[in-house]
């Protein structure tokens, strides 16, 4: 019975989900301990290897200075892993504040809440991130900024509809006739049945504040050269694109496959609680 109950969480991931699975316990590695994955300084230079196509030494090529595409790619990992997973966390944070204090709270507030969150959702993401880091000013702390400020409608607009939904249950009914009071009807009732299915939502939302945030980078709004995340190498290899292929593929790659993992993983929990 017990290898029954172990496997079954992974059982239900199917064999897509197994293999996403994986493939982010590497991007985990990655992030902890990039010197497992490759050893080496993503910021040393060697100008006289300088746009080496890719090659058993350098497997993923060598930038305009001689830099291992490979090591700062790998090294780059947590630069944007850490920068989409601060953005998201920020986005949630507000979300939850909006979505509970509009779902929850008295009717005027509901609407007035209601009609802010579905004119600031109409807005493209991006386009809104782009107009937040005009107004704070280019860097790493300004996309997460952005980007957390950008996308808490979409978090808000989810948590809002759940809350009422939940609020109006049955099961919230019948604890309210039994004398369950405001905090123990929150805490026993609307909460776990609002904030778990946010679990799915937030792994779908990792994913594309990376996208978004390699995004700025990409337009020289994020992370300065010569930061190893992948947006600013993707802007840094851009000049190049003609000559040396390679300084843009990889990073390009390494967002679109961790993008596809999280993506993934996000539609195989929202499946399991549905």
């Amino acid at each position: 019975m017990t290898p029954v109950a172990t496997t079954r969480p992974l059982r239900g991931l199917g064999v897509t989900g197994i293999i996403a699975l994986a493939c982010l316990a590497l991007l985990l590695i990655a992030v902890v301990a990039p010197g497992l994955v490759a050893p080496g300084d993503p910021l040393a230079i060697a100008p006289a290897e300088a746009f080496q196509a890719p090659s058993a030494a350098h497997p993923f090529g060598t930038d305009e200075s001689g830099r291992d595409i490979l090591t700062r790619v790998v090294h780059g990992t947590a630069a944007s892993a850490g920068i989409g997973l601060a953005a998201t966390a920020l986005g949630i944070g507000l979300g939850l504040v909006i979505g509970f204090a509009a779902g929850l709270g008295p009717a005027w507030l509901d609407a007035a809440l209601g009609r802010a969150i579905e004119v600031l959702f109409a807005l493209p993401t991006l386009v809104m991130a782009l107009l937040l880091v005009a107004i704070l000013g280019a860097g790493t702390g300004s996309s997460v900024l952005a980007i957390g400020l950008a996308t808490a409608p979409g978090y808000a607009r989810i948590l809002r509809s759940r809350v009422r939904g939940v609020a109006r249950s049955d099961y919230v009914g019948y604890a309210r006739l039994e004398g369950s009071g405001p905090l123990t009807l929150f805490a026993r009732h609307i909460a776990p049945n609002t904030l778990w299915p946010l679990v799915s939502t937030a792994t779908l939302g990792i994913g594309q504040a990376i996208v978004w945030v390699s995004a700025l980078s990409f337009l020289g709004l994020g992370s300065p050269p010569p930061s190893p995340e992948w947006g600013a190498l993707l802007n840094a290899g851009r000049v190049y694109i003609s000559t040396g292929w390679w300084m843009t593929v990889f990073p390009g790659l390494a967002i679109v496959a961790t993008a596809t993992i999280l993506t993934v993983l996000g539609r195989r929990l929202a499946g399991r609680q549905s």
